[in-house]
């Protein structure tokens, strides 16, 4: 037979096998051998994907059971907060400059200006079931534009219920370099309205039946416009505009 012909002849009925495939269980590995059952030592892929939806639905749990108790927490201190406004009825402390006199204000060798000032201020507290704590760090001062002129200490006292009080308090500051200002204050003294500020910053505690709650702070200012500042004199108050508020 020649070789060209024998190059067209194929072996019939051979057909490839896949390679053979490790056997899941060690061939040596008994299910018999002290009675335990046989342990298979690979876990299919498709076991492996249970872990990860547990996990997940675990940490979804925790995070609407946060978030559950966050939303109660804010219902209830607002349905508490609710409840106190309309048991309470709480109002702003509110304020009135009765008097200012000019005990002294001149200009000193050092060119430095030196102003004190006399204070009387009326605190009224229009709660019926509140009580106000007037706590220690209490400031008034009187400005002129940007500028300080004075600062004095605001008493420690306890004020009841639709209670006014009057305080006198004295103010007392000194300005470097007040030759400019002095001469701007003598300026507004001759058109006979001079505009002063007057700033409170009291530190209070709001008292609730028997109960008192923390600090807040009292921040007000008054914007008036006087007449003269001749020293040792009343002076007439001819506008007066005082607005306060609360913070926490």
């Amino acid at each position: 037979m020649a070789d060209h012909q024998r190059q067209k002849i194929h072996p019939v009925g051979l057909e490839a096998h896949p390679p053979p495939t490790a056997p899941l269980v060690p061939p040596n590995s008994s299910s018999s051998e002290k009675g335990t059952p046989m342990q298979v030592q690979h876990i299919p892929p498709s076991l492996q994907h249970y872990a990860i939806p547990k996990r997940r639905s675990c940490f979804c749990k925790c995070m609407c059971w946060t978030l559950f108790l966050f939303v109660l927490i804010i219902i209830i201190l607002a349905a508490t907060l609710g409840i106190l406004y309309i048991v309470f009825k709480p109002k702003l402390p509110n304020y009135s400059v009765e008097t200012l006199r000019i005990s002294d204000l001149r200009l000193n060798f050092d060119m430095s200006l030196y102003a004190k000032f006399d204070v009387k201020i009326t605190a009224n507290n229009p709660n019926k079931k509140i009580g106000i704590y007037y706590e220690k760090g209490g400031k008034m001062s009187v400005w002129y534009t940007n500028t300080r002129l004075c600062e004095g200490s605001i008493p420690k006292f306890y004020q009841g219920h639709q209670n006014k009080t009057v305080l006198n308090v004295s103010l007392n500051g000194q300005v470097q370099a007040g030759s400019t200002l002095m001469a701007a204050l003598q300026q507004q003294h001759k058109t006979g309205q001079v505009p002063l500020v007057l700033k409170v910053h009291a530190p209070v505690a709001i008292k609730l039946g028997r109960l008192k709650l923390r600090k807040v702070k009292v921040l007000g200012e008054c914007q008036l416009v006087v007449d003269s500042l001749s020293s040792n004199n009343l002076i007439s108050i001819k506008a007066s505009n005082c607005k306060f508020r609360m913070k926490l």
